[in-house]
């Protein structure tokens, strides 16, 4: 009797992200505990950033619970929001269930209303730029960013841009509109921030 045989994973990374493409993320944003009002504007910010995600208020959780919650609710990628001084200073992104986890560190956040004359946020899901991911960590941390985002329409005017320099990885957010059939015109609506990667492990966060 012949047997139906799973071929294995070819890397970790098809393994982690089996169902990339096949079913759009679903993620969780949150703070850490009693935050600043820059902080909660700039966590309401990346709620927008993100299509398909939800922002809640830490509360009292720990870490652990917000995991549970996440696992218990079919959550993808649970993302964590940190600051010093009231400036946001930190990203955690924890793939679920089993992992990787990132920390990245935040440089020059400016928000929405930081930027003068911002253009109006779509919802639509958005095209991904990446510049100068070669490495296979710059690849590994491109994932990463990737699979948090669902596939976008063809004709979707939302553009995010991520642009690796000595290994600080540069955010910007933008929509465009077309002139005529040879141009066309990019409209930064932000928030905009520079992240370096920190560390990186394939466990799940439970402390």
């Amino acid at each position: 009797m012949k047997r139906n045989l799973v071929p294995e994973p070819t890397t970790h990374i098809d393994d982690e992200y089996a169902n990339a493409g096949i079913y759009d993320p679903k993620i969780l944003i949150t703070t850490s505990r009693d935050p600043s009002s820059r902080l909660s504007q700039f966590a309401k910010e990346m709620r927008l950033v993100f299509p398909n995600s939800q922002r809640i208020n830490r509360g009292s959780y720990v870490v652990k619970d917000l995991v549970d919650a996440c696992r218990a609710n079919d959550v993808t990628d649970l993302i964590i929001l940190h600051e010093h001084r009231g400036e946001p200073d930190g990203l955690i992104v924890c793939h679920l269930p089993y992992g990787p986890t990132a920390f990245f560190s935040l440089h020059n956040v400016v928000l929405r209303h930081d930027i003068q004359d911002e253009g109006t946020v779509s919802e639509a899901f958005p095209h991904l730029i990446f510049h100068n991911f070669n490495s296979n960590l710059g690849r590994r941390v491109m994932s990463i960013i990737k699979y948090l985002f669902p596939v976008p329409r063809e004709d979707s005017k939302r553009v995010m841009t991520f642009a690796n320099d000595s290994d600080y990885i540069s955010f910007r957010h933008s929509v465009y509109v077309k002139i005529n059939n040879k141009e066309v015109q990019l409209a930064e609506v932000g928030p905009r921030f520079e992240m370096r990667g920190r560390y990186f492990c394939y466990l799940i966060l439970e402390f």
